[in-house]
């Protein structure tokens, strides 16, 4: 795997820091609101996993599969809900647990759908935020490290359901997945 790296962009020792303060933080924010995470999948259950570990108040967690990529790179536009939550959440302080916010498309769509079913607040905790490809404005409140427009894998993040075990993100090599890709888009 390590073959295919052009370059790790944040360290394994970075991420725990972060993760650390993250956790902290929302402990502080959430303290005697009983927040109900919901992590969106697949990409986010490592970051989800450690957040976990550093909040040290009363929570609920809800998972939620949400598919926007395929094969490519770039998010389709075109969302599916591949498994929905199985908590109700009207009346719930609810945090969105997601590894990359990159155009804001699938967190938009998220808020709007999640919002439709009452919740008492709705907030945003990504590792990632890629702001510099935001197509659609999007509050992200919590966030572990904004980064540049590069395809990145690692730590939960995938290509092709590849890399997510990798402990660090890392920026793949353009050769790796231009063939994919191009095999992708000829479908």
């Amino acid at each position: 795997m390590e073959q295919d790296i052009q370059k790790i962009l944040i360290p394994e020792e970075e991420i725990k820091k972060r993760v650390k303060e993250l956790g902290k933080r929302i402990s502080e924010d959430y303290k005697d609101k009983f927040p109900h995470l919901i992590c969106i999948l697949k990409g986010a259950t490592i970051f989800l996993s450690d957040l976990i570990r550093e909040v040290n108040i009363h929570m609920s967690l809800d998972f939620m599969g949400v598919s926007s990529y395929g094969s490519s790179t770039e998010s389709s536009g075109i969302l599916k809900i591949t498994k929905d939550i199985d908590q109700p959440i009207e009346g719930r302080n609810v945090l969105i647990v997601e590894d990359i916010v990159d155009t804001g498309l699938t967190l938009s769509y998220l808020r709007k759908l999640l919002t439709s079913r009452k919740p008492k607040s709705l907030k945003t905790c990504a590792l990632l935020n890629k702001k510099v490809r935001r197509k659609v404005d999007v509050p992200v409140e919590y966030y572990g490290f904004e980064i540049p427009d590069e395809f990145v894998v690692g730590y939960g993040l995938d290509f092709n359901e590849k890399y997510r075990n990798l402990p660090y993100i890392s920026v793949l090599k353009p050769e790796v997945y231009m063939y994919e890709v191009m095999k992708y888009e000829k479908e």
